[in-house]
């Protein structure tokens, strides 16, 4: 595990708050400037979404957000990019969060070697199959990238399998099918959570269809922290280039909700 991601949960209560965002969108610059902000207002690790044409675990304002980044010309060297100048006055820790397909297209050991040289901490591949990881884990592991685990509602009978492998955390699915806000999440996260903690110590971040303070406060105090991604990216879409402000103002009510679990 990197240094940085080592302390994405070494906050003043070990609780983290982890924001999503995809790259590109609307454009680069806002991208630098939305993550930059981001880390101001309290996020402890930013996912920069590289976007992909089937994103199949998205629902549609992470779709969407997808669609407006390639329409304006965002490709994963371009993502790279944004990492490149965020690097030039942050250490904050980054995640890219992408598909299998995009991966493998640019190489996988030319893509973590890139990751490593301008500091890419770890990698969520959605559609990758726990059975599969090995392909991506040899060269992710070569150049000091973390491969997140996800572990979903679906994944009972292999999550001791999952959780004693996992490495930097475990992204914990809080509900079935897509990302998206969700009014209420009624998955026995508890249960699963536990089950978690029985085989590593890893810790663990529970994401989709987090977008309120309670919501936030509610699913760190069942785990190591929450991941917000469809709240943020609304955000962008409903102000463009000009979000930063009501980004931040969100980041820092979730941070401090997260705090107070």
């Amino acid at each position: 595990m990197t240094n940085k991601l080592s302390k994405v949960f070494d906050t003043p209560n070990k609780k983290a708050f982890i924001a999503f965002l995809t790259a590109g969108d609307p454009d680069a610059d806002s991208t630098v400037k939305f993550i930059l902000e981001m880390e101001k207002a309290g996020a402890d690790l930013v996912e920069i979404g590289i976007p992909f044409s089937d994103p199949t675990a998205e629902g549609v304002v992470i779709q969407e957000a997808n669609i407006r980044a390639l329409g304006n010309g965002m490709t994963t060297d371009g993502a790279f990019d944004i990492v490149r100048r965020v690097r030039e006055t942050s250490q904050i820790p980054l995640a890219f969060m992408t598909y299998v397909n995009p991966v493998f297209h640019y190489g996988y050991d030319r893509f973590f070697q890139k990751c490593e040289e301008l500091g890419v901490d770890a990698i969520i591949i959605p559609d990758l199959p726990y059975e599969e990881k090995a392909e991506v884990e040899g060269p992710a592991k070569a150049h000091n990238v973390a491969l997140i685990s996800m572990i979903a509602p679906t994944s009972e009978s292999r999550i001791r399998t999952i959780a004693s492998e996992a490495e930097g955390f475990i992204y914990v699915v809080s509900s079935m099918g897509v990302t998206g806000v969700r009014s209420e999440i009624r998955t026995d996260l508890g249960s699963i959570v536990e089950h978690i903690r029985k085989a590593t110590d890893v810790p663990c971040a529970i994401g989709f269809g987090i977008s309120t303070p309670k919501q936030a406060k509610d699913m760190a105090a069942l785990s190591d922290g929450a991941i917000v991604g469809s709240a943020i990216v609304r955000l962008i879409a409903e102000h463009g280039a000009d979000a930063a402000p009501y980004i931040s103002r969100y980041v820092s009510s979730m941070k401090a909700a997260v705090l107070e679990a």
